[in-house]
């Protein structure tokens, strides 16, 4: 009996300590991402426990967490296995952030101010109901074939879509929502929001207030290797800096999302590893960094939080989007970005008109093409916070195809040469999702007509109709 206890002692040991070793320093994040996902999921979009649970916290090991929602002071714990509790608290104007001990939830904080279009035009431009428009060169039938298998049949758990909306020329020719969701509701982008960060960087550009080409303003990098960065570099991803994003460990990104007091610090403090513009990384630090020094280009808090509306989000009438913030109050520029898929879409339209909205020029034209432009070491897959299809990740679909991506499947595609945007939202990634196959089939639905073919044909019928009618007289 000794000798049993014995071995199933020195098992329990061998167990705790390779739970240790593989799963206990995880748990904070654990815990952490599903306090945050539960108080941004139930306070910005109205979500239940149980739906936040069954669909965004559904992901291996986050379902391990067991949750709370205090309705009354506006916060959400999670523990795992009862360890590692934390909290996320939700602010008005901010969304949700997940604090530590030591954060003081007393504290007076700012908020943006907020405006919203007052006009009286339909979808984009305005907030009304988008007009009904029926496009001869396109195929409704096939088009709506297409949008509809992007969907679980009833009973299916696989592709996840959650939302589906097809814009060409500005009017909506497609639109779905799977149960539970509707146009009213607000999803994450996740790294969607990179590509919001980044075009902050083009507005300001054309204002000739900041020169992306010049070193990064970063005190601490000016007197080494470092110094050398700019901003451009930053936007490319390929400035050489150390930096690990690899969501299934802990790792460099992990730790600054669920952990870090101030994100915009993660990559500040890293190493240079190698030349700038010489080798591409993708980094979420990079783009919190990103958000940090755009913080610094205005003389208080108050105006840097108020920008990101007053010139791009409210400006085009995204009123749905809330941008979150990290404890030191900086946007989560990587990562925290929630908005209804039309309102998604409209940003889509913003670069598919190069930055034009209604009239009113918001960054250069030629900003689009310096973000759909492929940067160095990406394999023509990445540009300035934006992915692109420029070396044919998507084989099938237009080499011009450029989108903001974020996990999960969160996609705004933007396509010039077909005047469209395609929106698609969901909880899975490429290899449960055929993108592929869905732009093909979406693509496909049109009959895009070349204006010089078109006239040649126009031609060749008026000679025919000619002839013919010579011949019978």
């Amino acid at each position: 009996m000794k000798k049993i206890f014995k071995i199933l002692g020195v098992t329990l040991l061998v167990f705790l300590v390779y739970f240790g070793y593989t799963t206990y320093f995880k748990l904070d994040l654990i815990s952490g991402f599903s306090a945050k996902s539960m108080a941004s999921g139930h306070f910005i979009d109205n979500r239940s426990q149980e739906l936040i649970e069954n669909n965004d916290n559904d992901i291996p090991k986050i379902d391990w967490a067991k949750n709370s929602i205090n309705e009354t002071e506006k916060y959400a714990t999670a523990t795992v296995f009862g360890l590692k509790e934390r909290k996320a608290i939700y602010r008005e104007g901010l969304g949700a952030t997940l604090i530590n001990n030591e954060f003081d939830v007393s504290k007076p904080y700012e908020v943006p101010k907020r405006t919203k279009l007052k006009n009286n035009l339909p979808f984009p431009y305005g907030n009304n109901e988008p007009k009904d428009t029926v496009f001869d060169n396109i195929d409704y039938a096939k088009l709506n074939a297409a949008v509809a298998k992007a969907f679980d049949k009833k009973g299916e758990i696989n592709k996840r879509t959650r939302s589906v909306l097809v814009i060409y020329k500005d009017k909506i020719i497609a639109e779905k929502y799977a149960e539970g969701i509707n146009k009213n509701s607000k999803i994450l982008g996740w790294s969607m929001t990179k590509s919001i960060t980044a075009t902050l960087y083009g507005i300001l550009q054309k204002q000739g207030k900041i020169d992306i080409y010049k070193p990064a303003p970063i005190a601490e990098w000016a007197n080494d290797e470092r110094a050398k960065i700019t901003i451009n570099d930053l936007l490319h991803m390929n400035s050489g800096l150390e930096w690990e994003e690899k969501y299934d460990k802990i790792c460099d990104a992990t730790k600054m999302l669920f952990q870090a007091e101030d994100m915009s610090q993660s990559q500040l403090i890293k190493p240079a590893q190698f030349k700038p513009n010489t080798h591409w990384n993708y980094s979420s630090g990079t783009s919190n960094l990103l958000s940090g020094i755009l913080r610094k280009q205005f003389k208080t808090h108050q105006e840097y939080l108020d920008f990101w509306y007053s010139a791009l989000i409210d400006k085009i009438g995204m009123n749905s989007m809330v941008v979150e913030t990290d404890m030191a109050g900086n946007y989560v520029g990587s990562s925290y970005c929630w908005a209804t898929t039309r309102d998604w879409a409209k940003f889509g339209l913003l670069y598919l008109h190069k930055g034009n909205w209604n009239g009113e020029q918001l960054f250069d034209e030629n900003w689009a093409k310096y973000v759909a432009t492929p940067t160095n070491g990406s394999k023509g897959d990445y540009g300035a916070h934006f992915w692109l299809n420029a070396g044919g990740y998507y084989p099938d679909a237009p080499r011009d195809l450029y989108s903001a991506n974020g996990y999960q499947g969160q996609k705004v595609f933007i396509i010039p040469s077909q005047d469209l945007v395609i929106v698609r939202m969901g909880l899975t990634e490429d290899a449960k999702f055929d993108f592929n196959r869905f732009l093909i089939e979406v693509v496909g639905s049109l009959r895009v007509i070349d204006d010089d073919s078109y006239l040649k044909e126009s031609l060749r019928m008026m000679q025919n109709k000619k002839s013919t009618s010579k011949h019978t007289k």
